[in-house]
């Protein structure tokens, strides 16, 4: 019976982990793997090189604890390709495969693992691509006038609020909390009528 461990993850702290780990739970059951390790990686970017929960997976698969890392897709273990080579890297020296289940991908086989790389590949031209395109809108927005970001707060009411709470030596963060303002727009307004 092959050992495996699950890996999921999910940027944001509202999101859970729980879908993933049911769907790869299933797919371990049906493969007769027995499940010897989960690590849940919850709110982390997949862009953040140091996940907690990656990094214990790495750490165990130092001592082989499993066979086989499986995960739902590509972009839930990493999203750049070197630091997908990477982890694929640590987990071949230690003759552990890669199964990535929507994408049906299995390291274990030459196929698989000529498909991982081309699909790891794509992963990292979309996220390039994705950037590109964001640039390349806000460049064209400033080009016509638009500022990006939120809309500020600092009317001339806040301003005149502003200057009179600093005067009275009221602290950045108070003042921000009550003119509903950011600190570095604070700061920065300040600045100028210094």
């Amino acid at each position: 019976m092959k050992k495996v461990c699950l890996y999921a993850r999910v940027s944001t702290k509202e999101q859970d982990c729980e879908r993933q780990l049911i769907e790869l739970r299933e797919v371990a059951e049906n493969h007769d793997y027995e499940v010897v390790a989960e690590y849940v990686d919850e709110g982390i970017s997949g862009a953040k090189k140091s996940r907690p929960a990656l990094d214990k997976m790495l750490k165990d698969a130092m001592s082989r604890k499993f066979s086989v890392v499986m995960t739902l897709e590509l972009s839930r273990l990493g999203r750049s390709v070197s630091n997908m080579c990477e982890i694929v890297e640590i987990l071949k020296s230690k003759k552990i495969d890669l199964f990535i289940k929507n994408q049906n991908v299995d390291t274990s086989t030459i196929v698989g693992e000529f498909f991982f790389n081309i699909m790891n590949s794509v992963a990292q031209y979309e996220k390039d691509l994705i950037r590109e395109r964001v640039v390349s809108g806000l460049e064209n927005a400033r080009k016509k006038g638009r500022i990006g970001g939120r809309p500020t707060n600092l009317n001339e009411e806040t301003k005149n609020k502003i200057i009179e709470m600093k005067r009275n030596k009221v602290g950045l963060k108070k003042i921000a909390v009550e003119t509903k303002c950011g600190v570095s727009t604070i700061r920065k307004f300040l600045k100028e009528v210094a």
